[in-house]
């Protein structure tokens, strides 16, 4: 087997894909069929570090958008998430958990509210625009269902807002957690977001016209010199340990918002109909089956995690870690995983039979790690 891609134009390449093979992309994952840069020359450690102390340039434009507008645009998107939208207000982002009629999850988004009849879904690795064209089409909805030409590019790391307010001023300190702006860049005006996939803090500049993404890039580049900014990517450590979840890792349509912590962003009080709700309130009236919990164990480094790894108590299967990593500032082992309700205590301990056919043994942590 073969770490390496043949690309083709089904892969798409992104506003940013010639900046990041300049900047020596080491490789490729590919998410909703667009190139996603998974490493470059340091090693996943040194990236850890330098993100949690510096700052970072990531190609993140695989984070698709899905624009919906029109004057049904908002019941729309409440058709397809049971969390309560209509508190939105211009400039909010909003993290959506999106199901099907079973409550299973089709995605977890971020919504950014446009205007009063248009929005974005910042996708995740599923096909939400046909999801939200044939629940229009069905409902007879006057909505318009697209993807914009819209390049997302992250900023991320303690010293991300340092740098952004020295290109686009002072005004974007003010722009709160979850919230966007706009700034001018070479005549426009794009789209910037305090967010990001890291817990380190930082920036996502939804680029409006990819023909502007190596100016953008190299602008940002230039200006980040002082503030030694690296090529980057979501780093695997920082997310395990932050309890960032991955829609096709984590979880997917065999789970709900329930199992995967998301339960404070469902609507479960018949205020707010969506498809799937009686699905939901079945399940919460019972309680979930599982749900997600950090893994913490010891042992030596251990390898990829590219296959499920069964957590035992004694000879009871209890769960599967689905993501895992040695964590260097820990010093241990770190891993995600969907934990059976009965075993769900912090410091249960575990058993964890690894892809190199090892036994670690580790216990049950709340997330994200301390």
């Amino acid at each position: 087997m073969t770490d390496g891609l043949n690309m083709s134009r089904r892969l798409r390449r992104t506003a940013y894909t010639k900046n990041v093979e300049a900047a020596g992309v080491s490789g490729y994952s590919i998410v909703n069929h667009m190139l996603l840069p998974k490493g470059f020359q340091k090693t996943v450690e040194e990236d850890y570090w330098h993100l949690r102390k510096h700052v970072q340039i990531w190609d993140v434009s695989c984070q698709r958008q899905v624009e919906i507008s029109g004057p049904d645009a908002e019941n729309l998107i409440q058709l397809m998430t049971p969390r309560n939208i209509t508190t939105a207000t211009i400039g909010d982002c909003y993290y959506l958990p999106i199901i099907d009629e079973n409550a299973g999850m089709i995605n977890d988004p971020v919504m950014l509210k446009i205007g009063e009849d248009k929005f974005w879904l910042s996708v995740a690795d599923s096909d939400v625009l046909l999801y939200a064209k044939g629940i229009a089409l069905g409902s007879k909805m006057d909505v318009t269902v697209s993807e914009p030409d819209v390049s997302p590019l992250a900023i991320q790391g303690p010293k991300a807002e340092q740098l952004i307010a020295k290109i686009f001023g002072e005004q974007i300190k003010h722009i709160s957690f979850f919230k966007f702006g706009w700034i001018e860049f070479k005549g426009t005006q794009q789209l910037i977001a305090r967010s990001g996939y890291s817990r380190q803090g930082g920036f996502e500049i939804y680029l409006q016209n990819s023909k502007l993404g190596s100016d953008l890039w190299d602008t940002i580049w230039e200006a980040g010199i002082e503030f030694k900014i690296s090529p980057g990517c979501p780093n695997l450590i920082e997310r395990i340990e932050g309890g960032l979840l991955s829609y096709g890792n984590e979880f997917t349509r065999e789970n709900n918002p329930l199992e995967i912590g998301l339960g404070k962003f469902c609507s479960l009080d018949g205020s707010v109909d969506y498809l799937g709700r009686a699905a939901l309130e079945k399940i919460a009236s019972k309680g979930a089956t599982k749900e997600i919990r950090g893994i913490i164990f010891g042992g030596d480094k251990c390898p990829t995690c590219s296959l499920p790894w069964s957590v035992m108590v004694e000879n009871k299967k209890i769960g599967e870690i689905t993501s895992a990593i040695w964590s260097p500032r820990l010093k241990k082992n770190v891993g995600l995983s969907l934990i059976d309700q009965k075993y769900l205590s912090a410091q249960q301990p575990v058993e964890v039979h690894c892809q190199d056919n090892k036994i670690r043994s580790g216990e049950i942590s709340c997330l994200p790690f301390s």
